[in-house]
Parts: structure tokens; sequence; C-alpha cells
């Protein structure tokens, strides 16, 4: 007896495999909800989920993708070999880059290691110099009088 092993092969149409290639490129990452009937993709128009999860798997087994799967959902981050593949496929040139490669400009008042950065605290990161707590005697928050354990009532 021969067992055979019939493998069914996803077909995505060109215009579609071009939408979600284009976007994982521009993204630099991907996610889509583990949801096989599911008619579209949330974040790339006119593609269901299926195909964005088959062709994402596909990139995967080619070492293009590394994939986090967490609460039913997966996650799709481009490795180097596939932002150089998707170079070639989209016939992009070498200075458009991912967003997950861009670095972004935040500006701030004060940096946040600068002495103060953080609201007034001090470079440990503590309560600044002002800060003064009372633990004990007057108006403190022991005050004689109160029961407690030892106390004769």
């Amino acid at each position: 007896i021969h067992s055979f092993v019939r493998s069914a092969a996803m077909l995505i149409s060109k215009k579609n495999r071009v939408a979600i290639l284009s976007f994982l490129f521009k993204e630099g990452v991907l996610c889509a909800k583990k949801d096989f009937t599911k008619p579209k993709h949330e974040a790339v128009e006119d593609v269901s989920n299926l195909e964005v999860i088959k062709l994402m798997t596909s990139l995967k087994s080619r070492g293009y993708v590394t994939e986090t799967f967490n609460w039913q959902w997966y996650y799709w981050y481009l490795t180097d070999e596939g932002i150089e593949y998707l170079r070639n496929f989209l016939h992009l040139p070498e200075e458009i880059v991912p967003l997950t490669l861009k670095k972004t400009v935040t500006r701030t008042a004060r940096g946040l290691d600068a002495p103060g950065g953080r609201g007034g605290r001090g470079e440990k990161g503590g309560p600044s110099g002002e800060f003064r707590p009372r633990y004990g005697g007057e108006g403190g928050y022991r005050r004689e009088g109160g029961a407690g354990r030892g106390r004769d009532l």
C-alpha cells in the first residue's frame, strides 16, 4: 500500500501578491488574526486574510521573515535577506528602506537621562530634593493612643 501526500498549493494573484509584499516592505512588519475565513485583511486592501497568512508562511519557510504567534495573532518581521528579496521582486532602489529601519527623531524639552529630566527627579530616578516624608512625631502617621498589638484594652 502506497500512501500519497497531497500538497495543496495556494494560488495568489500577482496583484494581491504585490499588494501584500509592498505593504510588508513599506512597514517592515505585518500582522494578521488567525481567522482563515475572514474575507478581508485589516491593513492590506482587497486581499483575504487567508492569502496574507499563506504568503507570509511561504516567506517564513524561505527565511525572509520571522514569525511570532501570540493570542491568536500572527506577527511577521522582515529579515535582512527578506529586505533584499523584496527589493529585487518589487524593483526598488537601495535608498528605500522599511519604516522599521528608519530612525525617528523625537524632540523633548529635556532629555530623560538628564538630572531632573523625569518630572523633577534626581539622577537616580528618585524624588526631588524637596520631598521629605514625615514618619513619626507631631502630625506623622503614628499616633499615640491607638489600639494595636500588645496594647491592653
